[in-house]
């Protein structure tokens, strides 16, 4: 009855199957595990800027690699803007999507080490190579409030670190970088700026990271187990499906054979069955 199964057609089609029922329940544990992920990711952030803010003194330091349990913690740092070497982070977009820069402005502590502070975006100018327009950052001591973030490197961003950039404009936000320019000990990471707003105008403010979406990592890890549970489900309505259409193909044929006219006679049994006796 299921004979056919052994064709070449059909051995072909069962391994096909065979092979994809384990790939679509991986693909289905990976976009479960990237949910999980998300879901963690979320709880660590949401978690971190209810904290309490502390002196970033207190969770870095000059070559400190801040860890993911640290980021978007409030910290607070009291200096002087360094606004010599102030430089911009090309290539960032705002919360509407419009493209600019990232104001990064050195604030030297009272200890003369240096932490870099992320003052908000601008808009880029004109012309790309061009220095934007950006406000003053504040004179004289200021005690900024912002959230503690980690250095960027190009494999966590995607960011290439492009060469041959125009003066004071870089691609990443990188305190070793900083910190051979400016000829200072730089503390690792930097922060982003949320308070207070400097007097007479200041870069847009960065919005909080979201960490209320989960996305459809869920959804689509689903829909694999779905397409997984759905192979053989599938593989079996073609294979009776086949069979049906066999079956019918048989029953066609006999029936043709059962209908077939009888041959006809020769002219000489004609002959013979017409002759007087």
């Amino acid at each position: 009855m299921y004979r056919f199964l052994l064709s070449r057609q059909w051995v072909i089609l069962t391994l096909v199957a065979l092979a994809l029922i384990p790939v679509m329940i991986e693909l289905g544990f990976w976009q479960f595990h990237r949910h999980e992920r998300r879901v963690a990711q979320n709880a660590l952030i949401a978690d971190n800027l209810k904290a309490a803010p502390v002196p970033v003194e207190e969770l870095t330091s000059p070559g400190h690699v801040v860890p993911r349990a640290d980021y978007w913690r409030p910290v607070t740092a009291t200096g002087t803007f360094d606004t010599a070497h102030e430089v911009v982070v090309r290539r960032r977009t705002s919360s509407d999507d419009r493209v600019g820069a990232h104001v990064l402005t050195p604030l030297v502590l009272k200890d003369g080490t240096v932490v870099l502070v992320n003052r908000g975006w601008v808009p880029a100018a004109a012309n790309q190579r061009d220095y934007p327009e950006v406000p003053p950052a504040p004179r004289g001591e200021v005690t900024v409030t912002g959230r503690l973030k980690a250095d960027e490197t190009t494999g966590a961003s995607g960011i290439k670190d492009l060469k041959g950039l125009p003066d004071r404009q870089v691609m990443l936000i990188s305190s070793g970088q900083q910190a051979e320019l400016i000829g200072r000990e730089v503390l690792g990471g930097y922060v982003e700026q949320t308070e207070p707003a400097a007097a007479g105008g200041s870069p847009e403010q960065i919005p909080e990271p979201d960490h209320d979406s989960i996305g459809a990592h869920m959804a689509y890890a689903v829909q694999w187990w779905l397409f997984a549970a759905g192979v053989p489900v599938g593989w079996i309505v073609l294979a009776r499906r086949e069979r049906r259409d066999r079956e019918a193909a048989a029953r066609a044929a006999e029936d043709g054979a059962g209908d077939a006219p009888e041959a006809p006679q020769g002219d000489g049994a004609a002959i013979q069955a017409t002759s007087p006796r």
